[in-house]
């Protein structure tokens, strides 16, 4: 074998046992020494466990998503779909500003001038151009997170607040 294919060859052996898997679990990163240890990998197929900050104070705002080019609406609820369990989905507050998505956000949410509570009232939903017109913010987010499926959490508020005091929500996957 000559020099050449043998270097092409450990090339792509290295880069084939450095790809990402198909399963939907991500390696998390190494952590120093004075953090508690996290688990190897992280399962991020499911409900995804989302914890964000915003820009402005969006927590009463019904979000929405957009496409990527952010000019059409791609998801929206109903007004009969703003509900968690029994109440509306208003995310959980977090220590140091973070929020717990239990809507279904993503890095494409942005919010509206409708209030969880008003939107809920409505008899109907609103059409695409009214909701285009209703958005408050079009790039709302300072940090946003998948911190996994959501239901590897026995209690995920307490479990997230301390992954933020310990300084590991940056191991998770960031969005944005």
């Amino acid at each position: 074998m000559s020099l050449n294919k043998l270097y092409i060859f450990l090339v792509f052996c290295f880069v084939a046992c450095h790809s990402t898997n198909k399963t939907g679990r991500v390696e998390q990163k190494t952590k120093s020494s004075n953090e508690e240890a996290m688990p190897e990998k992280i399962d991020y197929t499911g409900k995804p466990t989302v914890v964000y900050k915003t820009k402005n104070d969006y927590r009463k705002n019904v979000p929405i998503t957009l496409s990527d080019d952010k000019t059409k609406v791609v998801s929206y609820p109903a007004p009969t779909d703003v509900f968690y369990n029994g109440q509306l989905a208003y995310p959980s507050e977090l220590i140091n500003g973070y929020l717990l998505d239990n809507r279904g956000i993503s890095v494409n949410t942005v919010f509206t001038k409708y209030t969880y509570e008003e939107y809920s009232k409505l008899k109907a939903t609103p059409d695409l151009e009214t909701f285009l017109k209703s958005i408050i913010d079009k790039d709302p987010f300072v940090e946003i997170y998948n911190c996994g499926n959501r239901y590897r959490f026995k209690d995920v508020v307490p479990e997230l607040n301390n992954e933020i005091k310990n300084n590991r929500l940056k191991l998770y996957l960031r969005l944005k």
